[in-house]
């Protein structure tokens, strides 16, 4: 990957609403999720979800299915193991140094946690 490609990547998720749709989407696993399930879960209008998603989807980081006449977004999760492949490269000179944070956050966030408004 490309120090360009993975910065863009980046940029989308830098944004929280962005990342709280992505964390959704990754935690619905290959089947993804509707979006009037990810407006419900997020306190979103459909306006501001659409603006987000469309993001999300020209970055690569989303895929959008359709199933007859309804949408569903999943994760592109080829393009998240490339970025974080790109990101632990050489990672410590090559020790073995991943210390299980990765796997344990020490952040817990359930589905439904909304972004904090950008201001308050």
């Amino acid at each position: 990957m490309k120090t360009t490609h993975a910065a863009e990547l980046l940029a989308a998720l830098g944004h929280e609403t962005r990342l709280a749709i992505f964390r959704l989407l990754v935690e619905a696993g290959p089947p993804g999720r509707y979006p009037h399930e990810l407006g419900e879960a997020l306190g979103l209008p459909p306006a501001t979800l659409s603006f987000h998603l469309a993001h999300l989807k020209r970055a690569g980081l989303i895929r959008r299915h359709k199933e007859g006449r309804y949408l569903r977004y999943a994760a592109a999760y080829e393009t998240m193991d490339e970025l974080l492949c790109f990101l632990t490269q050489n990672c410590c000179g090559g020790a073995a140094c991943l210390s299980g944070a990765a796997s344990r956050p020490d952040e817990k966030l359930s589905p439904t946690t909304a972004p904090t408004p950008q201001g308050a």
